[in-house]
């Protein structure tokens, strides 16, 4: 599995049998600013202590603002064995410009 996947691949994904989960690392400033739904909020400084919570049996999807804290994240869960992780390549500024427009940026 790619550790990346394109926002297009997400939304797809999303109105599938069996959605991923998808998880948003940025700060919590940046949550209130823009965000895409369904996700779950663990700031990346947060993620380790959340670990329990993550189904690593689950395809689990990361993004943040432009992808690189997301790359990282996704880097570390498959080095504690969570094999099905990706990072959505361009974070959530990409996905406004090319699935929601409606979604702000920043």
């Amino acid at each position: 599995m790619n550790y990346e996947i394109t926002p297009k691949e997400v939304q797809q994904l999303q109105s599938s049998a069996q959605p991923p989960t998808v998880v948003d690392v940025r700060e919590h400033w940046e949550r209130q600013t823009a965000s895409i739904a369904p996700s779950e909020h663990i700031p990346m400084s947060e993620i380790p202590a959340h670990l329990p919570e993550l189904d690593p049996d689950r395809h689990i999807i990361v993004y943040c603002h432009h992808g690189v804290r997301s790359l990282s994240v996704t880097d570390w869960l498959r080095r504690q064995g969570y094999e099905s992780v990706q990072s959505m390549s361009g974070g959530i500024d990409r996905w406004s410009l090319e699935i929601d427009p409606k979604v702000p940026r920043y």
